[in-house]
């Protein structure tokens, strides 16, 4: 494995590789999870064009972070016509196939191939790649898991697994996953990053923890709160917080 060629990035740089990269890396992996949904309904025989997402409104917000785009399955004629389970299966194809399977072994081949040619650019994108996947089974399982919507709610009601059933199925794997990540993936790939610089490693350290647990968590926070909310046994006098980007 080579080292990175070239000197350390300075501050300026580093910063404006980490913002593009961080945009670029969740853009990739939301993807490839919302296509695992679609490409799944479409091989169940669910959907007509598996390339057909719903794109929402364009915005800023839209651009950015990509809220309001889904897989545009209509799951209503698949739980009428009593396949539950095809339901399910599309709700999970997300964080299993989209992101476990595709984003998350594709990221770490990216990082051992940008090692082996010691570039530090597609280093650090497949890098945050990897934190982008790993948030998105923290934004699933613990987070949403008690949803009665979404995924989850899919899951939950196309297999007729309780929430807790799932929270020990996925929860161990996505536990394994992040106690992976924190103890091996991130110090290994800082230290390869920036050998020089303490600074620079606790700075991107730090990044690192809020996108995992205070964008993913949040996100699937709010969801989750939306759900409950809208549940039929929460209380009808409860108004929930909004959430405005």
């Amino acid at each position: 494995m080579k080292h990175p060629r070239g000197p350390e990035w300075s501050w300026p740089v580093l910063m404006a590789h980490t913002l593009f990269q961080m945009w670029a890396a969740h853009a990739c992996v939301f993807f490839a999870h919302e296509y695992a949904h679609s490409f799944t309904a479409w091989l169940l025989g669910w959907k007509s064009n598996p390339l057909a997402l719903d794109p929402a409104h364009p915005t800023l917000v839209v651009f950015l972070l990509q809220m309001g785009i889904n897989q545009n399955v209509d799951e209503r004629p698949i739980f009428a016509s009593g396949h539950g389970s095809h339901a399910a299966i599309i709700g999970a194809a997300g964080a299993l196939l989209g992101n476990a399977l595709i984003s998350y072994t594709l990221s770490r081949w990216g990082y051992w191939k940008a090692r082996q040619i010691g570039s530090r650019g597609w280093g650090m994108f497949a890098y945050w790649a990897t934190v982008a996947s790993v948030g998105n089974f923290l934004d699933y399982v613990p987070v949403r898991t008690f949803t009665t919507e979404g995924d989850m709610g899919s899951i939950q009601r196309g297999f007729g697994w309780s929430p807790w059933t799932i929270l020990v199925v996925l929860g161990i794997p996505t536990l394994l996953a992040i106690i992976y990540f924190f103890a091996r993936i991130e110090p290994v790939t800082l230290a390869w990053l920036f050998p020089e610089s303490a600074g620079k490693r606790w700075v991107v350290a730090v990044l690192t923890a809020f996108v995992l647990f205070g964008f993913y968590g949040a996100a699937g926070l709010f969801e989750t709160g939306q759900s409950l909310t809208d549940s039929p046994s929460f209380p009808s006098g409860y108004v929930s917080p909004s959430w405005q980007l």
